[in-house]
């Protein structure tokens, strides 16, 4: 049965109430494990590699800080927005797009369609990028230790782009996102492995005791370095730390995955409590300790980047992990894409067999309409991560655009209509603020991202990215 965004529906009489929950869908199985896993897939991906490049550029006091006011501002709006999966009424809201429509309608449904979309397109192309990187990382760790390390070991990006498609293309053809738990947890595992690996390489740097400079403002302004470029950069710095955050477009989306009995709002501030916490003791050890082994020329991504050579076999592992928890990570950002356009199509041309068709293929069941639609999505990202190779401000851009329609305005603005605040109440004005704050950061790291991107674009070839 087809993820679909549709109406809420009752279950008819005589239906198991054993495979099908009160809204004659199939049974929901999630809990906080599970929930958690999939936070944690959303969250700890690519943007835990870049944070200590952003505290390299914003320094010891202004990094940290702006790590955990991220966190604060993602952990308060998550609950408000759990909140808001199910209205007065009872009835469900399937995906953030529903939530949206039920409680505002009009011109801001019609807005978070056009980010939250735009969004999720531009993280599967992010984490078609990443993978590749992290895949020619693996082959240069293996290169550099046979040849040494002042050995050319560059690589084309384009054939490991190109094996992750192919990947995608088969992952692409799970129904839905109550049959993704397994890629969840396995992707978890990672995002702590190589994490982790991360932190334990920072640390043996430390040990190592070689002179890096750092200081309380980050990169410090000289000849080379104007205070221009350090604005920008540390504008840009904001967007990853962001993007490092911005994964409340998929909230309403898993937790529609949580069974039925105890409130599924009260499982899910649970499940996004220990994720965003979890979450955020990885980011800050990654960050402050990659900033402190690296100190100001800290690479844009620390485990890519090689500020570590040796030992071989842990960079090449971790290396592989980022890969296997981005295959998953790709997942859990597309679903709600194939949702969208599959339910919309099924309401369009409904008991059109080339649409709802499926077809019994051993213990598989396959959609021609499906099959045919999410490999064009996949060659479509694949396409463009080749021709947009752009880490950092690729990243920086995607946390920017995000961050405050999707993780901080619509919780809020949604919330505000389901508790009945007025905007001139305390209360109400607090919410304002905090959304008013949020928006001029947004815009202020979008701003040095894209200058970064622009200032990339005028020596860049396309389809010739080499790591």
């Amino acid at each position: 049965m087809m993820n679909v965004e549709s109406l809420n529906i009752e279950a008819p009489p005589g239906y198991d109430t054993s495979v099908v929950d009160d809204d004659g869908r199939p049974k929901r199985t999630g809990n906080v494990w599970s929930a958690g896993a999939h936070i944690i897939t959303a969250v700890i991906g690519s943007g835990v590699l870049t944070l200590a490049w952003a505290i390299a550029q914003m320094g010891w006091i202004a990094g940290p800080t702006a790590l955990l006011v991220f966190s604060l501002i993602t952990l308060f709006t998550s609950t408000l927005l759990a909140d808001c999966y199910r209205a007065a009424d009872g009835t469900r809201n399937y995906v953030y797009r529903d939530a949206v429509k039920a409680y505002l309608g009009g011109i801001k449904y019609k807005f978070c369609a056009v980010v939250q979309y735009s969004y999720l397109f531009g993280v599967t192309i992010g984490y078609s990028i990443t993978t590749a990187i992290s895949l020619v990382a693996m082959k240069k760790a293996i290169c550099f230790h046979k040849y040494g390390h002042n050995h050319d070991c560059t690589l084309s990006n384009n054939p490991f782009i190109l094996l992750f498609g192919l990947i995608q293309l088969l992952l692409c053809q799970v129904p839905n996102f109550h049959k993704l738990a397994f890629l969840s947890y396995i992707a978890a595992l990672m995002s702590f492995g190589y994490a982790s690996i991360g932190l334990g390489l920072s640390v043996a740097k430390i040990a190592e005791g070689r002179h890096v400079t750092t200081s309380i403002t980050g990169k410090p302004i000289d000849d080379h370095y104007t205070a221009a470029e350090k604005m920008w950069s540390c504008s840009a710095a904001v967007g990853n730390i962001a993007f490092a955050y911005a994964f409340a477009v998929v909230l309403i989306e898993i937790q529609d995955t949580i069974r039925s009995g105890a409130p599924e709002s009260k499982v899910m501030k649970r499940a996004s409590t220990v994720g965003i916490l979890i979450s955020t003791v990885f980011y800050m050890l990654c960050g402050v300790l990659g900033y402190a082994a690296f100190g100001n020329e800290a690479p844009g991504n620390f485990l890519t980047g090689y500020g570590f050579y040796e030992p071989y076999w842990l960079v090449f592992t971790a290396n592989l992990f980022i890969a296997v928890h981005l295959l998953g990570a790709y997942q859990v950002f597309c679903q709600p894409i194939f949702a969208a356009v599959e339910g919309r199509c099924g309401r369009q041309w409904p008991g059109n067999k080339v649409v709802s068709g499926e077809y019994k293929w051993g213990k598989l069941r396959v959609s021609p309409f499906r099959v045919v639609w999410r490999s064009v999505y996949v060659v479509l990202t694949t396409l463009v991560a080749m021709l947009l190779p752009f880490f950092n401000d690729f990243v920086g851009l995607l946390g920017a655009m995000s961050f405050w329609p999707l993780t901080v305005f619509f919780p809020i603005e949604m919330y505000m209509v389901r508790a009945n605040i007025p905007r001139c109440s305390c209360r109400g004005f607090f919410l304002q603020i905090l959304s008013a704050f949020c928006l001029v950061a947004s815009l202020v790291a979008a701003a040095g991202s894209v200058r970064g991107l622009i200032h990339s674009l005028r020596t860049f070839e396309p389809l010739h990215s080499r790591s």
